[in-house]
């Protein structure tokens, strides 16, 4: 049976896009793969998130992994699976919701916090947890967490940055989440491209130096 995460694993950093238009998330989007990051979640608190999806999964293909984030509705669910997303991304689990989005088929990642939420996510067949908000406690949280749960696929969200990202594996991350760290709200709003790709490329190098 083929890896399901074989491509969160190798794509190893998400940048987490809220864009204010899909055309800020597309150029924000470029920005980001020529800085060196390939895993793009394109959030459905951007306007469009669906056109931008399939937009990127077009200009790109294999080369980059499309997602959908902030997938809060069955509707969206499918939305973004009709689009090509690759993996579908919840802030939390509900089950009702967790379930419309197993049910596309595609890989499905949702959030939670303790170990509880952790529990209630595996129960229901998630194929990455996504450890939200991150930044509550740190990497040293997340390595916690394997004490419970040394097989889980856990993914931290929040708090993360060029500098932790090392901490963040090092504790056991299978790939993490960079949200305002990367795609920055104040560079998307001055549509400064060259930011967000320097951004980029700073998390590039340091996903390459923590896997050295």
């Amino acid at each position: 049976m083929p890896d399901r995460l074989s491509r969160a694993r190798a794509t190893g950093v998400l940048a987490v896009l809220r864009a204010p238009s899909p055309e800020a998330a597309l150029e924000a989007s470029e920005a980001i793969i020529r800085g060196g990051v390939t895993g793009i979640e394109v959030t459905f608190s951007t306007p469009d998130a669906p056109a931008v999806i399939r937009e990127l999964i077009a200009r790109h293909g294999d080369a980059a992994y499309i997602g959908a984030g902030t997938v809060t509705t069955a509707e969206q669910a499918a939305l973004a699976a009709d689009a090509g997303a690759e993996f579908l991304v919840s802030p939390g689990t509900l089950p009702a919701l967790t379930r419309a989005m197993l049910d596309t088929g595609r890989v499905v990642m949702t959030g939670a916090m303790t170990p509880t939420e952790v529990m209630g996510a595996l129960e229901l067949g998630v194929d990455v947890v996504k450890i939200f908000p991150a930044s509550l406690g740190g990497p040293s949280y997340l390595g916690a967490l394997r004490g419970p749960f040394p097989d889980a696929p856990l993914m931290p969200t929040g708090g993360v940055t060029p500098d932790n990202v090392s901490d963040w594996f090092r504790a056991g991350a299978v790939a993490v989440g960079a949200g305002g760290d990367l795609a920055n709200g104040a560079s998307l709003a001055a549509s400064d491209w060259a930011d967000i790709e320097q951004r980029s490329a700073r998390f590039a190098a340091a996903l390459a130096s923590a896997r050295s």
